[in-house]
């Protein structure tokens, strides 16, 4: 499985970008996918996620209701969608992938054996 994020850049407080993450490689649709989020100096964290079965999103409070995470199975490609962004969400954002993760442990980073390289994120 390859991942490939793209669409990070620059922006404004209270502004919006939006992330993509094309995937390759897929033997099988039924991925849980991910985006998570490392600062510098800080631990990744997870950020947002999808199960296998595309039932149950789940985000980090951070980012709840500002956030929106969605895959398109038919161009193999996730989103994360950022509005009303902060300086606090500056960091590289990653997505990841992998098929056998527990509905409870979308946002563990431990769980996700594929990785993309990153897209970088700075809101001043």
């Amino acid at each position: 499985v390859q991942l490939v994020e793209s669409g990070g850049g620059s922006v404004q407080a209270g502004g919006s970008l939006k992330l993509s993450c094309q995937a390759s490689g897929y033997t099988s649709r039924r991925y849980a996918v991910a985006w998570f989020r490392q600062a510098p100096g800080e631990e990744r964290e997870g950020v947002a996620a999808i199960d296998s079965d595309s039932t149950t999103t789940t985000y980090a409070d951070s980012v709840k209701g500002r956030f929106t995470i969605s895959k398109d199975n038919d161009k193999d490609t996730l989103y994360l969608q950022m509005n009303s962004l902060k300086p606090e969400d500056t960091a590289m954002y990653f997505c990841a992938a992998d098929r056998l993760v527990y509905s409870c442990n979308l946002l563990l980073m431990n769980e996700y054996r594929h990785w993309g390289q990153g897209t970088q994120v700075t809101v001043s």
